[in-house]
């Protein structure tokens, strides 16, 4: 299936979401980009200037996002309230936003006959044990009165209201990103752990790992998952269907601080913090995080082509160039 010419990109000035823009850009598709830079920024989209449509405005406002799409063919909707420390600390506005932004997105789309791939995440399987992580398996989460398990409750919520609207007509299909890195993260903004190292480790500072660091996790390339992106909104899939996309090389949290800061040329030291002291008494964290892909494999034609070595040889530099210098 052909990607229709007009297309808006929600979030497009977040990390996936402007370089989603860059390669929809390259192909010849019309972009809008609606952000309001809660996590976004200007300076990930300054390079578009002249050659795309920017509306700044919110997902939460109904009105704002239907005049947005409308008049666009397709949709990517990046655009979500993220990160580890935003969870624990403004529950509310992460439900808030991921909840009623997304069924905002998803009726205007149904209205306006626009297809739309959704990004979820990794975290809709919680602390399952069952390694590696399949789309169809049980979600395991804790008590209600852990924070942390709002992100992936919400995020779940958005993929049963879009499976909800593909039952109605809608083209739309999900991906579960898992630990989506590249040039553009935010140093704070979405919680990414390797712009925190990047950016600990050019200032000389310690890099603090939360609590053992013998958790792991799989880390994606962010052009691998724009790549896949495009992949999944070309497809022929039926409504609804899920992807995890993502690598399936698992490393745990200390070998990725130490590659970080021996590839930075740093003299940080690498330091252990309680997840209590960082994230309050009642935080839980999953233990490994790892996707089985092979559905994206077979029905999409995606592998990734970025391994963790070859991933950090494109991000580092543009790190050094904007988080500061090694102290």
């Amino acid at each position: 299936m052909n990607l229709p010419r007009r297309i808006l990109i929600t979030g497009g000035a977040g990390l996936i979401g402007s370089h989603l823009a860059d390669q929809l850009l390259a192909a010849g598709h019309e972009i809008t980009i609606f952000d309001n830079y809660s996590t976004g920024r200007a300076a990930n989209i300054g390079h578009f200037e002249g050659r795309v449509r920017i509306v700044k405005g919110d997902i939460l406002d109904k009105g704002a996002v239907d005049a947005a799409i409308e008049g666009n063919e397709y949709v990517f909707h990046m655009a979500a309230a993220v990160g580890v420390a935003n969870v624990v600390g403004n529950p509310l506005n992460v439900i808030l936003t991921n909840v009623y932004g997304t069924e905002n997105v998803l009726a205007a789309c149904h209205r306006h006959k626009c297809g739309v791939v959704i990004g979820s995440t990794s975290e809709i399987y919680g602390k399952s044990p069952h390694i590696p992580f399949s789309e169809d398996d049980d979600r395991v989460l804790g008590s209600t009165r852990v924070n942390r398990w709002a992100y992936s409750t919400s995020k779940a919520l958005d993929e049963h209201l879009a499976i909800a609207y593909g039952r109605e007509g809608l083209r739309v299909t999900i991906l579960r990103y898992f630990n989506v890195y590249g040039p553009r993260m935010h140093e704070r903004g979405d919680g990414q752990v390797v712009a925190r190292f990047a950016a600990l480790a050019l200032r000389g500072e310690p890099l603090t790992v939360h609590g053992d660091g013998k958790q792991t996790r799989c880390f994606t390339f962010v052009e691998d998952a724009a790549r896949c992106s495009i992949l999944a909104a070309t497809s022929d899939t039926p409504a609804g269907e899920v992807f995890n996309v993502g690598s399936e090389h698992e490393l745990p949290i200390n070998e990725l601080a130490t590659v970080i800061r021996d590839r930075l040329e740093s003299k940080s030291e690498i330091v252990h913090v309680s997840y209590e002291e960082v994230y309050g008494k009642d935080f839980e964290d999953t233990r490994r995080r790892v996707p089985n892909v092979q559905k994206a494999r077979d029905v999409l034609g995606f592998n990734a082509s970025f391994d963790l070595d070859a991933g950090l040889a494109r991000t580092l530099p543009w790190c050094r160039e904007n988080y500061g210098k090694v102290g």
